[in-house]
């Protein structure tokens, strides 16, 4: 078992909206930043959000599955946008639908999420902090209680 067990849900959920936060004000006119950082900066913190919303549904997962479970689901998402339907695209077409499903497919995009889910998990193990670990199995052989 993980010490990934002791997430609180309000602390993912509340450094979730953190994030988002962060990130509507570096699209923001308020924040003057080159255009590479603001797509790209974006797009890296969605999936960091993205990440502390799923340790925020799944307290219990140990980080490295949250962080795979996190990519493959941005990257859905980003090979999603290749689909084209008029439901959907109705859905892309709104302000919330656009932030979370977003638009156009752009490769690039890809490695962005990369960052974020690392930069997720960092902040994830951040969180953790210093909890105890389980103990590590002994592992000597039998030989060891004759000395």
């Amino acid at each position: 078992m993980s010490h990934a067990t002791r997430r609180s849900r309000w602390v993912y959920l509340s450094a979730a909206l953190v994030v988002v936060a962060i990130g509507l004000l570096l699209r923001s006119a308020w924040v003057p930043l080159p255009p590479f950082v603001v797509k790209y900066g974006g797009v890296a913190l969605w999936a960091t959000m993205l990440l502390l919303l799923l340790a925020t549904a799944r307290p219990r997962i140990a980080t490295p599955r949250l962080a795979l479970a996190g990519l493959c689901l941005a990257w859905t998402v980003e090979f999603l946008q290749l689909y084209r339907a008029p439901w959907i695209d109705a859905i892309r077409a709104t302000r919330p639908g656009h932030l979370v499903l977003g638009s156009t497919f752009n490769p690039p995009d890809l490695l962005a999420y990369v960052v974020g889910i690392a930069i997720g998990a960092v902040v994830d193990r951040w969180l953790l902090g210093d909890q105890p670990r389980p103990p590590e199995p002994n592992h000597h052989d039998h030989h060891d209680c004759l000395k």
